[in-house]
């Protein structure tokens, strides 16, 4: 699926995985960025795996937050981290901050997952439809006649 995705559209992957990546190890350096929340498992390392190999990064460990934006999942037992954000790397820097929300109002015991993105829409150049422009300061006495010559034809 990922790969069907062509390079000059914006991909941006959310979801609940399931995993811990936990903090940075500096092995995963190119997907993981350092801010992570407790520990890895091995679906940790499955999910950064399945980043690397399609050339992505995690949005959600890029950012220092304090520990109650970190985690994304509340129980009885404790919190972790278990929603992800992922984009490419190419498109990291329009991701300008991700995060969780706590909430004590959501029903369900995963915590809301943000990213705040900075796209600038790009203007388009208007071609063909401009007439010609005329360098009046480089006109001659002779360019002048032919000019006029040609308009009066």
């Amino acid at each position: 699926m990922v790969c069907s995705i062509p390079h000059t559209k914006k991909l941006f992957i959310s979801g609940d995985f399931n995993d811990h990546i936990g903090a940075s190890d500096r092995s995963y350096d190119d997907v993981h960025g350092e801010f992570g929340f407790g520990d890895r498992n091995e679906g940790g390392n499955s999910l950064l795996d399945l980043a690397r190999a399609f050339d992505l990064a995690i949005a959600n460990s890029s950012f220092p937050k304090r520990e109650e934006h970190l985690f994304t999942f509340r129980n009885s037992m404790g919190k972790t981290q278990i929603d992800y954000l992922l984009c490419r790397k190419c498109d990291k820097g329009l991701c300008t901050d991700c995060k969780a929300i706590p909430s004590e109002h959501i029903t369900t015991l995963h915590g809301l997952l943000v990213m705040d993105l900075e796209i600038k829409k790009s203007r388009r150049k208007r071609t063909g439809c401009r007439q010609p422009k005329i360098k009046w300061g480089s006109l001659t006495k002779g360019k002048a006649q032919e000019l006029g010559e040609s308009c009066w034809l």
